[in-house]
């Protein structure tokens, strides 16, 4: 029996040291995760107290309907905390149960902040001060200007002047080019007060103008957005996110009243 017992203990003691090494990897693995889950939390302490309100929960569509008034369709699917448009059903250039959505809430002077991905060859886009009206305007890009979101890289779009990743499309090119390759998180921020606009990507200041005056108009006139007379004339509305028919990944969706 002391045998036996010597025996167990000895083995007893082996399993201990095997355990205690894999919950040492374990707890790396949990610290990675943790990590990760931080990245794509949805409000710090600090942020709430600095007057910063989340768009996204990181588990919901909720605050987010489609463009036109309807629930968000059921191809944008939430995972690891980040909303994703889910392209296995495809409908003429969009997503079927897609389409382009918009926060509940609108919005006039503020600093948006988010991060995005895009797959290979992958187009979508960022829009502000969109009017919902769907009856008089189709689409929420007929009043709503947009950053660009977009794979540089392998996306047609990429070989057009004021088209690529970070541009205000079709009206202002980057002054740089930050943008990460597809697949990859980058950071983007929209920042507007009383019409100054200013477009950040990945902490760099790429894009600033002012809205609604002379110079603005005449950059309209000269786009593709000429022949919309309302684009860009809003002062307040919605932020909106968009179905081109492509995978996109948004996280960390935040924003701050100014």
């Amino acid at each position: 029996m002391t045998r036996l017992f010597a025996g167990s203990m000895l083995l007893l003691s082996l399993a201990a040291c095997n355990n205690s090494t894999d919950a040492g990897k374990t707890g790396e693995g949990d610290t990675a995760k943790a990590a990760t889950e931080t990245a794509v939390s949805v409000l710090t302490d600090a942020e709430k107290a600095d007057g910063w309100l989340a768009l996204f929960d990181g588990q919901t569509t909720k605050g987010w309907h489609k463009y036109g008034g309807e629930p968000a369709g059921s191809a944008w699917k939430v995972a690891d905390g980040a909303l994703y448009l889910d392209t296995s059903s495809k409908k003429d250039w969009q997503i079927s149960n897609g389409g382009d959505i918009v926060t509940d809430e609108e919005f006039e002077n503020f600093h948006l902040k988010l991060e995005w991905k895009i797959a290979k060859d992958g187009n979508s886009g960022i829009m502000f001060f969109i009017h919902e009206d769907s009856v008089k305007y189709e689409w929420p890009w007929h009043t709503g200007p947009e950053m660009q979101v977009l794979d540089n890289e392998g996306h047609p779009d990429a070989k057009i002047t004021k088209h690529r990743a970070g541009d205000l499309y079709d009206l202002i090119s980057s002054s740089k080019e930050t943008v990460k390759p597809p697949g990859e998180w980058n950071l983007a921020e929209v920042k507007c007060v009383n019409g100054k606009l200013d477009l950040y990507l990945n902490g760099e200041n790429i894009v600033s103008t002012t809205l609604w005056d002379d110079a603005w108009k005449k950059l309209v006139a000269g786009s593709k957005f000429v022949k919309m007379p309302d684009f860009g004339t809003y002062k307040k509305g919605r932020i909106g996110l968009q179905d081109h028919g492509d995978m996109v990944w948004f996280r960390n969706i935040r924003v701050k009243r100014l």
